[in-house]
């Protein structure tokens, strides 16, 4: 246990961001795990959004949210386009 004002204060800080971390994780994961079960564009940007506000309250690092957006929109690019056809030819 802290023993001096300032270490008592910093702990009771640090208690208040594990708390408020770990809702905005939480919160991130829910709203991956929708986004996957209905990939549309206009859900993509409120993952974004969201995305970005954690990165940059440092909740997560900014990489990790690039890497989840960059998985996130090649998503919704696989849904949006067609798959080509092919004919084979045969000898």
């Amino acid at each position: 246990m802290p023993k001096t004002k300032s270490a008592k204060k910093a702990l009771r800080v640090s208690e208040r961001r594990k708390k408020y971390n770990l809702q905005f994780k939480q919160k991130i994961k829910a709203l991956i795990k929708e986004f996957k079960k209905e990939t549309k564009k206009s859900n993509l940007k409120t993952v974004v959004s969201i995305l970005d506000k954690a990165a940059s309250k440092n909740v997560i690092h900014k990489n990790k949210a690039a890497r989840l957006k960059s998985r996130l929109s090649r998503l919704t690019k696989k849904e949006t386009t067609p798959k080509p056809t092919t004919k084979k030819r045969g000898k």
